[in-house]
C-alpha cells in the first residue's frame, strides 16, 4: 500500500517544493536498482532517494548515507556523464498512478542546453528507473527487459521509451462528478472501495477504503445516493492535497504502515505524526529495505548452513546407531569367558550349548550360539574377536560422535548469527569466518569488495541506566568478551548456541539489570522462544578460550544460573541505543 497513486503525488508535490531549481553535484548507485542524487537547493545539500526495487519502489529524501562499491554500475556512471552539473526543474506524477518523471535542464559536451529526463515506474516487480533522451529514446536503464522477457515492451539502451499499458481509469485530478457516477453507476452493485479501485487510478485497497469511510455513513459499503456519493467522492479528491499530514502505522514499535493524510479507517491513536513524507517513508522503509536486501544477501549462505546441519543430524543418527549396535559387547565377553570355562563340556559340531552363567548373580542358565565347524576354544576365541571389535567401535564411534556434536553446535550458532545480522558488516564477518573454517570457498574471481567497516554489538540500557551489550556472532562475540574487564559480569545460555552478554559495570549489580541480561541471553540464543531457557552468568575473570577452539568459543566456572521464559514485547519493552 505504502507508494500508491495518492501517496506518490503526496511525494512529489512535496520533492518540488523541495528540489525544483537546484542543482545536481553528486550521484551514487549504492545498489543495483538505487540512485541517490545529491542536490544543492538555496542553501541545502539534498539526498533524493529513488528505488526501484521489487519490493520496496520509492522516492523521497533521505539522510542516510548509504555505502558505495568500488566500482560504480554503468547505469551510474552515465547519470554521472548526463546530470552532473543539470538543473532538477520538475517532479511530475503521470496520470495520478505510480510512475514519476523528473526532468532536468542538461548541458551536453558541446554546452548546449538539453533536456534529460528520469523515469521511476513503482510497480513491483515490472519497477525500474531510466534516463531518457529529449527525443524519448533510452539512455541507460537499471534493468535491461528483452524481447525474451517481455515481448511487448522492450527496456534497452537506444530504444523509443514506451510507457506502461494506460489503464481505462480516472485521474485522481481529473475525476469530476459526473465522470465518477458514470464510471461508478457501471461497476454494478458492489462495496463503494472496490468500485474506487476500479475507476480511480492510482488507488491501493487501503486508500480505497478510506475513501469510501469518508464518503459513507459509518457502518455502510455501498451508496444508497450514488449521484450524492459522487460528488462527495470528487469534493475529497479536490481537497486531498490541502490535507498532508503524514503518519505511520506503527503497532509495538513496528512500522506497520505509512499514510500521507490521517486515515480515520484506521486507529488513529497508533499513527505518529512525522514533519514530512520524506522522514515517515524513510521510518517506514529504512529497516524493512535493508532487511531485505540483508535475507537476499544472506539466503545462499543459509541454505549452505542448513545444509550441513542435515548433514551433521544424518551422521549422528547413524554414530548413535553404531553406539547402539556395539551396546552387545559386554554379552559378546561374557559368553567367551563361559565358554573357556567349561571347555571339557563341549566338542566340535555342537550348534548351541546351555552352561552356567557365573556372572549371573541368580545362579541361572546362558544359552550361547556356536558354530558346527569351529571347535569349541575357535567359538571361544570367536566371541572374544567379537567383544574386542565392537569395543574398538564404540570407542571410535564416541570419539566421532563427539566430533559432530561441536560440529553441529558450531553450524547451528553460525546459523542462529545469521539471523541477528542487521547489517552487511555482521554478514561479511560470518562468511570470513565459514571461508575460514573451511564451509565457503574463497572465490578468487570475485572483484575487490570495499572495506567494511568493522560490525558493532547490540547495546541497551537498563531499567538502572547501565549499559548491557549483547554479541551478533561468533566475531563480535570473541571480541566482546576479550575487551571486558575482570569484575564485569558476562551471561550466555547454557549448553546452546547463543550470543555473549556483558553488563558493563563492575562490583555489585541491580537484581533488575542482571534479570534484563539474562532476558537478552535467553532471547538471542536457540532457545529463544522455549519455557524456561538456563542462562549462566559469571564474572568474566573466570572465562577462558581453550587454545585451538573455534572463534567465539569459551569455557567458564563459578557460574549461577537463572532459568526465564521471554517474549518478544519483553524484549521491545527494553532501551535499546543506536548511534
Amino acid at each position: 500500500m505504502p507508494m500508491d497513486g495518492v501517496t506518490i503525488g503526496f511525494a512529489v508535490r512535496e520533492l518540488n517544493e523541495r528540489l525544483a531549481g537546484g542543482r545536481v553535484d553528486r550521484v551514487t548507485q549504492p545498489e543495483k536498482d538505487t540512485v541517490v542524487l545529491l542536490v544543492r537547493a538555496g542553501s541545502e545539500n539534498l539526498r533524493l532517494l529513488l528505488c526501484a526495487s521489487p519490493n520496496n519502489a520509492r522516492c523521497h529524501l533521505t539522510n542516510e548515507k548509504f555505502p558505495n562499491p568500488l566500482e560504480p554500475p554503468v547505469f551510474c556512471m552515465t547519470l554521472r556523464k548526463q546530470l552532473i552539473g543539470a538543473r532538477l526543474m520538475e517532479l511530475t506524477q503521470v496520470g495520478g498512478d505510480r510512475v514519476v518523471h523528473i526532468d532536468f535542464d542538461a548541458l551536453s559536451e558541446l554546452g548546449d542546453h538539453v533536456r534529460r529526463r528520469l523515469v521511476l515506474e513503482i510497480m513491483g516487480r515490472h519497477s525500474n528507473l531510466m534516463l531518457l533522451e529529449e527525443s524519448g529514446r533510452i539512455v541507460e536503464a537499471a534493468r535491461h527487459v528483452n524481447y525474451e522477457m517481455s515481448r511487448v515492451r522492450q527496456i534497452q539502451p537506444g530504444l523509443p521509451y514506451l510507457p506502461p499499458p494506460v489503464q481505462d481509469k480516472l485521474c485522481p485530478e481529473e475525476a469530476t462528478a459526473e465522470a465518477l457516477l458514470q464510471r461508478l453507476a457501471s461497476q454494478g452493485d458492489v462495496p463503494l472501495h472496490k468500485a474506487l479501485g476500479n475507476c480511480v487510478s492510482g488507488l491501493s485497497a487501503a486508500t480505497a477504503r478510506e475513501i469510501a469511510c469518508r464518503v459513507l455513513a459509518p457502518g455502510e459499503e455501498k451508496s444508497g445516493d450514488l449521484a450524492e456519493t459522487a460528488a462527495r467522492v470528487a469534493d475529497f479528491l479536490r481537497r486531498l492535497p490541502s490535507l498532508a499530514s503524514p503518519r505511520v502505522l506503527e503497532i509495538e514499535g513496528e512500522a506497520r504502515e505509512v499514510f500521507a493524510f490521517p486515515y480515520l479507517s484506521c486507529d488513529l491513536s497508533a499513527q505518529k505524526e512525522y514533519p514530512t513524507l520524506s522522514a515517515a517513508l524513510e521510518r517506514y522503509f529504512g529497516l524493512r529495505d535493508a532487511q531485505d536486501r540483508l535475507s537476499q544477501r544472506s539466503s545462499s549462505m543459509v541454505r549452505l548452513l542448513k545444509g550441513q546441519v542435515e548433514r551433521c543430524e544424518k551422521k549422528l543418527a547413524l554414530q548413535e546407531e553404531e553406539l547402539s549396535s556395539a551396546a552387545r559387547m559386554e554379552e559378546y565377553r561374557v559368553m567367551g569367558d563361559v565358554l573357556n570355562a567349561n571347555l571339557y563340556r563341549l566338542h566340535k559340531g555342537q550348534l548351541s550349548a546351555v552352561l552356567p552363567n557365573f556372572y549371573d548373580e541368580a545362579g541361572g542358565d546362558i544359552t550361547i550360539p556356536l558354530d558346527a565347524q569351529l571347535t569349541p576354544s575357535q567359538n571361544a576365541q570367536r566371541y572374544f574377536k567379537r567383544y574386542q571389535k565392537a569395543r574398538s567401535a564404540r570407542e571410535k564411534a564416541a570419539v566421532e560422535r563427539e566430533k559432530t556434536l561441536k560440529e553441529l553446535r558450531y553450524l547451528e550458532e553460525m546459523l542462529l548469527d545469521v539471523g541477528k545480522c542487521v547489517g552487511e558488516s555482521e554478514l561479511e564477518e560470518i562468511r570470513q569466518e565459514l571461508v575460514r573454517t573451511g564451509y565457503m570457498k574463497r572465490n578468487v574471481n570475485r572483484k575487490q569488495q570495499r572495506a567494511l567497516p568493522q560490525s558493532v554489538p547490540f547495546r541497551y540500557l537498563s531499567s538502572d541506566g547501565i549499559e548491557i551489550v549483547v554479541g551478533k556472532n561468533a566475531a563480535q562475540n570473541e571480541r566482546l568478551t576479550a575487551s571486558a574487564r575482570p569484575d564485569e559480569m558476562w551471561l550466555h545460555a547454557k549448553d546452546m548456541p547463543g550470543s555473549h552478554v556483558i553488563i558493563r559495570r563492575e562490583g555489585e549489580i541491580p537484581s533488575q539489570t542482571l534479570r534484563e541480561a539474562a532476558m537478552l541471553a535467553a532471547w538471542y540464543s536457540k532457545g529463544q522462544r522455549s519455557s524456561n531457557v538456563p542462562v549462566d552468568y559469571t564474572l568474566r575473570r573466570y572465562v577462558k578460550k581453550p587454545g585451538g577452539s573455534p572463534t567465539g568459543f569459551v569455557i567458564y566456572t563459578h557460574q549461577s544460573t537463572a532459568y526465564l521464559t521471554v517474549s518478544e514485547a519483553d524484549i521491545r519493552s527494553l532501551q535499546q541505543v543506536t548511534d
